[in-house]
């Protein structure tokens, strides 16, 4: 039987020059599992707990010693010796071994890391790649890459309130030829930016973070930038927004600065509507705080035949938070992230819940990510049909696309682009 042999945990840089933790899991066939866990800037409050040394000097309190004085000696001491293919075992072992509700013992970053690990040795151990190993053969399922060409909020120095606005080339049949109209678009926006005097540096994700203030203003120009680059706004490219709404809540108002609004839950679902009506959007991320339960719901009972209503910190991949959502008919998406939840068994199992009660499934990067592919093989994995990994500038997002095209090729005519199936729970 093969068995894990060594673990290593190491400290490397995210995206944004900021401290995280990478592993490897060394199995005694001599095959080894590296993962690199990523870091979100704006963070659900119910998110597992990412451990970072706050006291410390080091790094300005961003350091991630603690993270790996547990990963390389209370996680090796544990989990030496055991068998790599027992994913979920692991997985549950180590959350038992934290001992805590939010795995704020350990950290989720230390977790996470070691349980990635321990998936892509297991992969290697079996010479598949990590997406067959998870996924098995009827994964096939190129995703719709959610592309975010302008931002705002937390991610970008500007007065844009909203954090991501972004591109979906639905109508297309390859992710091949869906990623080729983005990065023609993308082109095309800096264009039209540099030619009205805006910045064209790029946020936390790589899109474009000029000085604007709406959120009308911006989607106008993506507009024109599908336009000038010669493809059907509502027909072949749509628009997604992550709104972050939580980053904009305050005593029960949303505060849009840079529109001069402050808006109850009633205004911005009225906000929400006629926004939709001006632009074919399809996609709203966290358009409430993460409390506002009953604006997901009453936005969902209102918007939810025609578009997705996707619960980011709402739900911070979480089974339980995802099934009161269900319950209740607040949302009816999930964006997945790893992190917010520390350990690859439950991520699966919150994605699972999601497919089994109908849920859009969106795989997603975080603002500070690494050059690791992980969640590109995880969204062919299991199927998810969507991705959300940043614009088409930055090397730590097109890695990402660049792994997804590697698999499209692997497949060959057996893969599907999930662009036709979007809408099939809408009609």
């Amino acid at each position: 039987m093969v068995y894990i042999e060594d673990i290593l945990a190491r400290q490397i840089l995210d995206s944004r020059g900021n401290p995280t933790l990478e592993v490897d899991v060394k199995l005694s066939d001599g095959n080894i599992g590296r993962a690199a866990v990523p870091s979100g800037a704006s963070t659900g409050k119910y998110e597992a707990y990412e451990l970072r040394d706050k006291k410390s000097n080091f790094y300005s309190g961003y350091g991630v010693k603690k993270a790996i004085e547990n990963v390389n000696v209370e996680i090796f001491n544990t989990f030496s010796g055991r068998n790599p293919l027992e994913q979920k075992s692991i997985d549950y072992d180590l959350i038992e071994l934290d001992g805590t509700k939010n795995k704020s013992r350990l950290g989720a970053n230390a977790m996470l890391g070691f349980s990635m690990a321990v998936a892509r040795a297991a992969a290697n151990s079996k010479g598949l790649q990590l997406w067959q190993y998870i996924g098995g053969i009827r994964a096939n399922m190129l995703p719709v890459p959610m592309m975010n060409i302008i931002n705002g909020g937390a991610h970008a120095n500007n007065r844009l309130d909203f954090q991501e606005c972004m591109i979906m080339p639905i109508g297309f049949s390859t992710f091949s030829d869906a990623l080729r109209s983005g990065v023609e678009i993308f082109q095309s926006l800096k264009k039209i930016l540099s030619e009205k005097s805006l910045s064209t540096a790029v946020g936390d994700e790589g899109g474009f973070a000029p000085n604007i203030n709406n959120l009308e203003e911006a989607l106008s120009y993506i507009s024109r930038a599908v336009e000038k680059s010669g493809y059907k706004l509502g027909e072949e490219i749509f628009i997604s927004i992550d709104a972050a709404a939580s980053e904009l809540y305050e005593k029960g108002y949303y505060h849009l600065i840079g529109e001069d609004k402050k808006l109850n839950t009633e205004e911005l679902i009225n906000y929400w509507d006629q926004i939709c009506k001006k632009f074919p959007i399809v996609s709203i991320e966290d358009p409430f705080d993460e409390t506002d339960w009953i604006g997901f719901e009453e936005l969902t009972k209102f918007l939810g035949n025609k578009l997705q209503i996707v619960g980011d910190d709402l739900f911070v991949t979480n089974k339980n938070r995802l099934f009161k959502g269900i319950k209740n008919k607040a949302g009816n998406s999930i964006l997945i992230k790893l992190n917010q939840i520390g350990t690859v068994s439950e991520t699966l199992e919150t994605i699972e819940l999601a497919k089994n009660h109908n849920f859009g499934v969106i795989v997603s990067h975080r603002s500070g990510e690494t050059e690791d592919v992980f969640i590109s093989d995880l969204s062919v994995a299991i199927n998810a049909g969507q991705i959300k990994t940043g614009s088409l500038s930055r090397s730590d997002r097109t890695a990402k696309y660049n792994q997804l095209l590697r698999i499209e090729e692997f497949l060959g005519d057996n893969s599907n682009y999930y662009g036709q199936e979007f809408f099939s729970k809408y009609t």
